[in-house]
């Protein structure tokens, strides 16, 4: 058995593709002991039939004999993200901060096929960490359907159904109304995103106290930037700027899709398109710093090159070459550096001033 949850195990085995062929899959065996359960299999059939996106798990097969209800899915060899992000698996390797918004990019791209391409639209309704699976490459993709719902349809703007999912992920007013929305599933992107930065679960953590939802406790830190508090310690983001300006984006879109307001919340577009910013911001300077250290070590070698050259008497003492003295370090172009900036500026005093306006702050007076 490879894991438990709330409708049944699943168990790793092995699936004959062709003959002789053997592949990993991963079986899910439902627990059918109620209706809800024999309901959620038939969901979870219908939308996975439906559905198809490198970021959703493929199902392959079912079974539906006698009491037997069992779902085939491809095997994700790297568990879920909340194995890792929690240290539920003794193995995990910590995940970085590239990693982690790589990561949040896939979920958000395969939350975008359901929202803005399937047909109908679908709302998720159970995203968390321990649904989001990692193929090779920390690759993300959504799993586990059984609580899927087609989204409204014509004039109406929301699904009304029984409250269902996780506590701690559920959209406020979605808990309160039954009332479910696209937007629903953006505030439980946020909730992912925040476990993400912080490390922490989304209830229950005894560093926040008794009881006390995730949420609750990393957006009054955020609003006093607070944001080396709210990091993950694993991250190691002290002492590198780059890191800690990239947590603070991070943060930025986290809050941003929390808000009480489903309207304000932005679309799994948006979401997408920032993620994707954040995710070449971190590169960008990981380059950089990757070229600046290359620079600096092959100075140093030509150094003790050139020192072994003068202690050597005894040996033949030959000219180092032009091309060996000079240390070529490649830089980027400085226009479109420059452009880079200017887009980045721009696109961050967007995000600021909608979250001054967000959390009802005065603009500064200035003194003409």
């Amino acid at each position: 058995m490879i894991g438990r949850g709330g409708f049944g195990s699943v168990y790793k085995g092995m699936l004959e593709t062709t003959p002789g062929q053997l592949k990993n899959v991963a079986v899910k065996m439902l627990d059918t002991t109620g209706h809800q359960g024999d309901k959620e299999f038939l969901v979870e059939v219908l939308m996975l039939s439906l559905l198809r996106h490198e970021h959703l798990v493929t199902l392959f097969g079912y079974c539906a004999e006698g009491d037997q209800r069992l779902l085939v899915y491809e095997y994700m060899p790297f568990g879920s993200v909340e194995d890792h992000i929690h240290g539920y698996g003794s193995e995990e390797e910590v995940l970085d901060l590239s990693t982690r918004m790589q990561i949040a990019l896939g979920s958000a791209k395969g939350l975008a096929y359901l929202h803005n391409v399937a047909q109908p639209p679908v709302i998720y309704r159970d995203l968390k960490t321990a649904n989001i699976l990692l193929d090779h490459g920390y690759k993300a993709k959504l799993s586990d359907f059984g609580l899927a719902k087609f989204g409204p349809s014509g004039d109406m703007s929301h699904v009304s159904t029984r409250v269902m999912g996780t506590h701690g992920y559920c959209a406020p007013e979605y808990a309160s109304t039954g009332k479910l929305t696209m937007k629903s599933d953006i505030y439980s992107f946020g909730v992912v995103m925040l476990e993400l930065i912080t490390g922490r679960k989304p209830i229950g953590d005894a560093c926040m106290g008794a009881k006390r939802l995730l949420v609750n406790w990393a957006l009054p830190l955020f609003r006093d930037q607070e944001i080396r508090k709210i990091a993950d310690p694993m991250l190691s983001i002290q002492g590198h700027h780059y890191l800690e300006e990239a947590v603070e984006r991070a943060l930025v879109l986290a809050y941003m899709c929390l808000r009480e307001d489903a309207n304000a919340r932005p679309t799994v577009k948006e979401v997408v398109e920032a993620l994707d910013n954040i995710v070449k911001f971190i590169e960008r300077k990981k380059k950089k710093k990757k070229e600046s250290n290359i620079g600096y070590g092959r100075g140093v070698e030509l150094e003790k090159k050139a020192a072994v050259a003068v202690s050597s008497p005894n040996e033949t003492t030959r000219m180092l070459s032009v091309n060996e003295i000079e240390v070529e370090v490649e830089e980027e172009d400085e226009d479109l550096e420059r452009e880079r900036a200017v887009a980045d500026a721009k696109n961050w005093a967007e995000t600021m001033r909608a979250l001054r306006r967000q959390s009802n702050e005065p603009p500064k007076q200035t003194t003409p």
